[in-house]
């Protein structure tokens, strides 16, 4: 099966860019691009070319965007992530693939996690794509980092962070404890619940101080 490479209209060439429409006619005129012309003879330029103005090299493995949220009444965070890692690429003419996971920081046996840790192993990635660090992993980040440049992979993080130092360190204990609890008691249990629910107020009554 022959894969046809993508072609952008002007507008949309334009954008990604960031020039001008008529900029783009000129480079076509003086021969500093290649455009395919349609039967009706508008422009249309080959994503190949628009690496090329943009200074992005051909790579090697796939782009890997990495989404995830705790649970399932976050499913709105989960879409803006996604759609956050996508613009991302779509502004750098970049073909992307996204994992995503429903579950904990803390849990290392998430199922893309996983999944993304041994294509980053086999060398197939090149770059992975989140849009806070703690969407990776709560704790561990820079040896996670170190053990992705080891295999070829890139990290690219869109946001440094969302909340003050403050905020991150009550979340992580808060992350920290009820992991543990569930572990202890079963995420079913009465006595978990509970615990979850004191931690949820105690938090609030310290962010309101």
């Amino acid at each position: 099966m022959v894969v046809k490479e993508k072609l952008y209209t002007l507008k949309q060439a334009s954008e990604i860019l960031g020039v001008h429409p008529k900029t783009i006619q000129k480079w076509d005129r003086e021969g500093k691009i290649k455009v395919i012309r349609t039967p009706g003879g508008r422009r249309r330029i080959p994503e190949s070319e628009i690496r090329r103005l943009l200074g992005i090299k051909e790579e090697n493995g796939l782009i890997i965007g990495y989404a995830r949220i705790s649970s399932h009444t976050q499913k709105d965070d989960l879409e803006r992530q996604i759609e956050a890692i996508k613009e991302y690429a779509r502004e750098r003419g970049w073909q992307v693939k996204i994992l995503k996971d429903i579950g904990s920081g803390l849990n290392e046996n998430r199922k893309n996690y996983r999944k993304l840790l041994e294509m980053v192993a086999k060398g197939e990635v090149s770059k992975v794509i989140i849009t806070y660090p703690d969407r990776l992993t709560r704790f561990g980040f820079k040896t996670l980092q170190f053990f992705f440049q080891q295999h070829g992979a890139e990290i690219i993080t869109i946001h440094e962070r969302d909340k003050t130092p403050r905020e991150e360190l009550i979340e992580d204990l808060m992350a920290i404890i009820i992991h543990f609890a569930g572990k202890l008691y079963g995420m079913r249990s009465h006595k978990y619940k509970k615990l979850k629910e004191g931690m949820k107020k105690l938090i609030e009554e310290v962010e309101d101080e």
